[in-house]
């Protein structure tokens, strides 16, 4: 074997690793929570040795940095206003939504994980609650540019109210389907919660016209 056939193939065996690595936390995390998280159940899970995984990643907080970090990643791709091609302005904000609802039904980790270390109160920040928090700014901007450009009329307030109001409706379903599982159906509330955040606007619009 040539030495950049062995490279590529390190590379690849370290993407896999890795990979590997983050599901087993992943699983872990959702099963235990972030107290219950340790490197020696992700060592057991993916069955790579603790030296792999400290190859990869520093510590505990890292470790769930990162996963947080993928799942975000997957979702942001998601918050993307569909072409005008797509139809009216609801229609394209709704069907948003239901890409955004099957992004968080693929990868939940982003959001599932992310609420959890948001709502505990610790001596020391951990590292995934810093990465969730910059990720959720990130995502209520990309929110706020949306009402921008669909309600371009709104007031900057009414913008920031009603973005507020979109997101903080967004985790509610999300924790619902967490609770009750399949018999929540999340891309058809979605698709419902965007309706009536796109109506809302149109009223915050017209009192001010």
């Amino acid at each position: 074997m040539t030495k950049p056939q062995a490279e590529r193939r390190q590379r690849a065996n370290g993407v896999e690793s890795r990979r590997r690595i983050l599901d087993a936390a992943v699983e872990i995390a959702g099963e235990r929570g972030y107290e219950g998280t340790s490197i020696a159940a992700v060592k057991a899970r993916c069955g790579l040795p603790a030296s792999s995984i400290y190859w990869h990643f520093k510590d505990k907080d890292d470790l769930i940095a990162a996963v947080i970090e993928r799942s975000f990643e997957t979702w942001l791709s998601a918050v993307e206003l569909p072409d005008e091609s797509i139809g009216t302005p609801l229609e394209r904000v709704t069907a948003m939504a239901a890409n955004v609802a099957r992004s968080l039904l693929d990868e939940p980790d982003f959001l599932r994980l992310g609420l959890m270390l948001a709502l505990e109160q610790r001596p020391t920040e951990p590292r995934g609650r810093t990465q969730f928090l910059e990720a959720r700014a990130v995502a209520r901007q990309k929110v706020a540019e949306v009402i921008h450009l669909l309600l371009p009329s709104l007031e900057e307030d009414d913008v920031e109210t009603l973005t507020t109001y979109a997101i903080a409706g967004a985790d509610g379903l999300f924790v619902q389907r967490q609770i009750n599982g399949d018999s929540v159906d999340l891309t058809r509330l979605f698709r419902l919660h965007a309706e009536l955040v796109y109506e809302a606007g149109l009223r915050m619009a017209q009192a001010h016209a």
